[in-house]
């Protein structure tokens, strides 16, 4: 196992965000960013079952904006 874990992570068109993790089937969502936080963290410990867990959880969001010329 690997000692941490990347999450992308982007905002819904509804509001709120939606993470994936790299490399692992997680994918998670949440109406606000701690909320997010919270949510990958039990995520992580979920998927893995039991310890030993990655020691770093690594998020990355991505945000889109249009930008008209």
């Amino acid at each position: 196992m690997r000692d941490e874990i990347m999450f992308l992570a982007e905002e819904t068109p509804e509001g709120g965000f939606v993470a994936s993790a790299i490399g692992y089937q997680i994918v998670v969502e949440a109406n606000t960013f701690e909320d997010l936080r919270i949510t990958i963290q039990e995520a992580v410990r979920t998927f893995f079952k039991q310890p030993p867990y990655p020691r770093l959880i690594r998020l990355n969001i991505c945000k889109e904006e249009l930008i008209h010329v």
